[in-house]
């Protein structure tokens, strides 16, 4: 059983930030879970176009307002508490944050190392 509680993860490796964000790594893979679980925090006026082309993504919004935008269709979607969307087709998408930011809880599979940084075209390197 593993019991981990955002406090303690707070300032450790697993509290993982970027430009606009900030990522508090629950469960990653050393954890043998299979899928990392995230607390994300993108800032408010942030805009972060990404596209993971080796791990899929669903994100539960529990705070804030934005909205996403896939490149593909060019269609917008409103993001606020009780939104969830899934990359599952390793979507090319903007997520902009309104307000007072926007707090997701994210999944990723395969699970992320917790080592991972974007790369310049907004993606992780596969997971080994």
């Amino acid at each position: 059983m593993i019991i981990r509680t955002l406090k303690r993860i707070l300032g450790t490796e697993r509290d993982v930030h970027g430009p606009g964000w900030q990522s508090r790594r629950l469960l990653l893979a050393p954890d043998n879970m299979g899928f990392t679980l995230n607390d994300t925090l993108i800032d408010a006026g942030a805009e972060l176009t990404l596209s993971y082309h080796h791990h899929l993504e669903a994100c539960y919004c529990v705070e804030g307002e934005g909205d996403i935008t896939d490149h593909k269709s060019g269609e917008t979607h409103p993001i606020g508490p009780g939104t969830l969307y899934a990359l599952d087709q390793h979507d090319h998408h903007t997520v902009r944050a309104f307000g007072q930011g926007l707090r997701l809880i994210s999944v990723f599979n395969p699970a992320l190392t917790g080592m991972e940084v974007h790369r310049e075209d907004g993606s992780y390197a596969p997971s080994n």
